[in-house]
């Protein structure tokens, strides 16, 4: 793939230059590999550099687009997201997508897999009202009962002084919540301390598999899900995976086939939301059992790694920037000192603090929970990005973790953690807005993100008003790994009650 600076042919050509980058099928392991001029960057500690990080370099030495296979094109601009993830004519996703869906609960596929975006937003306009910020805090109480479990352990950490892994710990919680609001019920990670059905390992074993198949052209797709059954665990993840879903399918099964509920039993929850739907107008839109299944598996198998990864970013980032994080303890103790804040913490009230707010913005800023493009297919027409013209059916897409950092959005320090930045103009602020990808954009917007930012909104200011976080090493370092979803590593923390009401 010898395209370093060679534009396409003359037919496709824009009046931009066109820099193109090979990305073999080690994407997720972060070698980047340019055929003319071999990038050899490697690390302090010996690595080659994380994908995102050596994205970044590249569009700073080339440009704002880069080919980065035959048919891939990435761009840094931040006015591409309005083209490639537009409203109006939108793009279909790729084939990346399709090995994602691991399940056959439904003849229609999940909002996340499906790549027509005309069929995506007929099923999405089914469930839509159920996932509005609105409807999700009528759930409220269920993320409450998670929260006091969690906070209740965070108690008995802080009186053993043992070194917490605390992103494990977030992980957890983000699972129990979504046993609560799918499941009716918690799962039991939190009560039990331990990673419930081996889930957690499962997954992280997976997403490197499901990563490279996806990235990897389709006739390399079988050879690589092959190559999974020889590598150590991964058989046993395959079946921690398929309890999965066979535990969606079992809840729904429990749930609804025991007759009509009474009125002042049935939970106010996600999935009996779902389960209306169904009961209304299933036939006319047909959204059958495996459709409720479906739903409530793709949350356990995609929501509590993106909230996870957003919770660990808020309090990584707070206790490496000590001032920021005095600030936001002020601002905590002051709202509940003058009657503002109560506990439990309502999504409302959190929502009215303007630097807990900020915080959690720019924590999703600096780490977004994907950080590899959100891949689309050039129409028909083709499509010309900062003068440069990709021809159809091309690969093309933005990453948040390149595009967040941009200095003409950001502002000149964005390489850096500064919370402040979303506070200091209001129509400054709403700009920066329309260029975060931490939740996609465009009409493929993650339709969880309302119960992740519920749940992060909710838990981060009650934590912090009871408890104290300190790195167990306050000169260590999380690493991240980036198999499209970038998990972090390594927060492990000292937890200490403070004296407060």
């Amino acid at each position: 793939m010898d395209c370093l600076r060679k534009k396409f042919p003359p037919a496709q050509q824009g009046s931009g230059p066109l820099v193109g980058v090979q990305i073999d099928l080690l994407v997720p392991q972060h070698n980047f590999h340019c055929v003319d001029e071999p990038e050899k960057v490697t690390c302090a500690d010996g690595q080659p550099p994380a994908a995102e990080k050596t994205t970044r370099r590249l569009h700073e030495k080339y440009g704002p687009v880069l080919r980065t296979s035959p048919n891939e094109v990435t761009c840094a601009s931040p006015e591409a997201i309005k083209l490639i993830y537009r409203t109006q004519h939108p793009l279909n996703k790729t084939e990346f997508y399709t090995p994602w869906n691991t399940q056959n609960f439904s003849k229609h596929r999940d909002a996340f897999t499906e790549i027509n975006d005309k069929r995506h937003g007929e099923r999405r306009r089914i469930v839509n009202h159920v996932y509005s910020l609105a409807n999700i805090l009528k759930s409220e109480k269920y993320i409450d009962l998670c929260s006091q479990i969690f906070l209740s352990r965070l108690e008995a950490f802080a009186a053993s002084q043992q070194a917490v892994d605390l992103g494990e710990w977030f992980q957890m919680y983000a699972f129990d919540v979504i046993g609560e609001l799918y499941f009716g019920r918690m799962f039991g990670f939190m009560e039990k301390s331990h990673d419930h059905g081996n889930w957690i390992q499962s997954l992280d074993l997976l997403m490197p598999f499901l990563c490279m198949t996806s990235v990897a052209p389709s006739y390399m797709r079988p050879l690589i899900l092959s190559s999974a059954l020889v590598v150590p665990g991964s058989i046993k993840a395959l079946k921690a995976v398929d309890t999965i879903g066979t535990a969606a399918r079992e809840v729904v099964s429990k749930r609804f086939n025991i007759g009509v509920t009474p009125e002042h039993e049935r939970r106010a929850d996600v999935l009996q939301q779902l389960y209306d739907i169904h009961e209304e107008k299933g036939a006319k839109v047909d959204f059958k059992m495996g459709d409720i299944e479906q739903e409530a598996y793709v949350a356990l198998l995609a929501g509590s790694d993106t909230t996870a990864i957003a919770f660990r970013s808020v309090f990584y980032n707070l206790m490496k920037n000590p001032d920021v994080y005095a600030a936001l303890l002020e601002e905590i103790d002051m709202a509940v000192d003058d009657g503002r804040l109560h506990f439990p913490v309502s999504y409302a009230e959190a929502a009215r603090l303007p630097l807990l707010c900020a915080c959690i913005k720019e924590a999703l800023r600096v780490h977004p929970g994907v950080q590899l493009i959100l891949p689309r297919i050039s129409p028909p027409e083709g499509l010309e990005l900062c003068g440069t013209f990709v021809p159809p059916g091309y690969t093309v897409g933005v990453n948040g973790a390149v595009v967040h950092f941009d200095k003409s959005v950001f502002g000149p320090d964005a390489d850096q953690y500064r919370p402040s930045r979303w506070l200091e103009d209001k129509e400054k602020a709403t700009n920066m807005d329309r260029y975060m990808l931490h939740f996609g954009a465009g009409t493929r917007t993650c339709i969880g993100k309302n119960i992740s930012l519920a749940e992060i909104h909710k838990l981060v200011p009650e934590v912090l008003r009871k408890f104290k976080f300190e790195m167990w090493n306050q000169d260590a370092q999380w690493k991240t790994h980036n198999f499209w979803f970038c998990k972090q590593t390594g927060l492990k923390v000292k937890v200490t009650k403070r004296d407060v009401c």
